[in-house]
């Protein structure tokens, strides 16, 4: 895979589920309604994606080894696994009661981090455990925070 695309892949599924799992959590805590959620999945699929995408072209045009097309590339592949990633959130909320909607999609990131971190490890010949728990325990400490600050500021 060419290094372009990695890059995007990599930040745009790693960010799409820390936002989104933050977003979801967040906004279940402090509402608890289907509509606010899959409303904030959709805006954050949409905005989010195109911010990351903007953000990963500037920082790539930034370092003067890039050419256009490798730009571009980055560019988009980051929306695209942003947008993906985000919208997938919208399954467990459509499909389940809310409460176990939270559960799936906090082992839905939590796998698609744990599968991501392994294949990293594994590109990088390293030890997968630490890179996979590194990168799980962030994304607990995101749900974690999102939950109280959602339970406390919410309606």
């Amino acid at each position: 895979m060419k290094l372009s695309i990695k890059k995007g892949l990599s930040f745009g599924l790693t960010s799409g589920v820390i936002t989104t799992l933050g977003l979801v959590i967040g906004l279940n805590a402090g509402t608890g309604s289907r509509a606010i959620i899959i409303s904030g999945i959709i805006i954050i699929a949409i905005s989010d994606a195109l911010s990351d995408a903007l953000g990963i072209h500037v920082s790539e045009e930034s370092d003067h080894k890039n050419c256009s097309k490798d730009i571009w590339e980055a560019t988009i592949a980051t929306f695209f696994s942003k947008f993906v990633v985000a919208l997938s959130f919208i399954f467990p909320i459509l499909l389940f009661q809310l409460s176990t909607a939270m559960i799936v999609s906090i082992v839905w990131g939590m796998s698609l981090i744990a599968v991501f971190s392994y294949y990293i490890a594994r590109t990088q010949k390293e030890k997968p455990l630490p890179i996979i728990s590194e990168h799980v325990f962030i994304a607990i400490v995101v749900i974690v925070v999102t939950h109280f600050v959602g339970a406390t500021f919410g309606g």
